[in-house]
């Protein structure tokens, strides 16, 4: 099994400290970069693309909640997991809407959060036990997006609108100031979701959802 490369993102240092040696402590799990706002934590994620960046949720001028979005917007391939104290329904809901992949309330045991990077990073969905149930609920209620493939995000329906253009990838990075990894990363998961395995299958199926005018 290859090495996991994990960000850590705390605003309290002794915690995050501590946080960045047990994952450490974990033979094939690494701590590549630490940050300690959302900012920084969405800057790394870009920079360093990480397997994982493990993300508190209340952190100063950036939250988590926001950093969380926008790694799930710029670089989705990097895992986000909410390791946190606040366990609200309304920071489950958030959290899930913005794109976090696992969610566990601080005080969990090493071996659960060190399962939940593992968890996140093979593509998996946790939730710790304290918010499983909320967790559920939250994505079963919420309000799925309107228009065709509501399963894409915001970004991937832009990305397959491009597609549906003719549009080539690098033309696409262009178009929405993207690298072209994170546009192929888009790609890749739009092909995943809409179960193809071509760009012109993809093509074809945005253009009968009306994508592409």
């Amino acid at each position: 099994m290859s090495t996991l490369r994990v960000v850590v993102a705390d605003d309290h240092p002794l915690y995050r400290e501590g946080l960045v040696r047990a994952i450490d402590s974990v033979d094939v799990m690494e701590v590549v970069g630490q940050a300690s706002g959302g900012a920084e934590a969405a800057e790394l994620a870009a920079r360093l693309a990480p397997d994982v960046v493990v993300m508190d949720l209340h952190m100063p001028e950036v939250s988590g909640i926001e950093a969380t979005r926008r790694i799930a917007e710029d670089s989705p391939g990097v895992a986000v997991l909410v390791l946190t104290m606040l366990e609200d329904d309304d920071s489950v809901f958030a959290a899930l809407r913005a794109g976090a992949r696992g969610y566990v309330v601080k005080g969990a045991e090493r071996a659960d959060i060190v399962r939940a990077i593992e968890a996140v990073a093979g593509g998996e969905i946790i939730f710790g036990p304290a918010v499983a149930e909320r967790a559920l609920a939250a994505f079963t209620a919420s309000e799925p997006r309107r228009g065709p493939f509501p399963h894409l995000t915001e970004r991937e329906h832009e990305v397959l609108d491009l597609v549906a253009r003719g549009l080539t990838n690098q033309a696409i990075a262009t178009r929405l100031v993207l690298s072209d990894k994170t546009v192929r990363n888009h790609v890749s998961n739009i092909f995943m979701k809409l179960g193809v395995g071509t760009r012109a299958s993809a093509i074809v199926r945005a253009r009968e959802a009306g994508l592409g005018d």
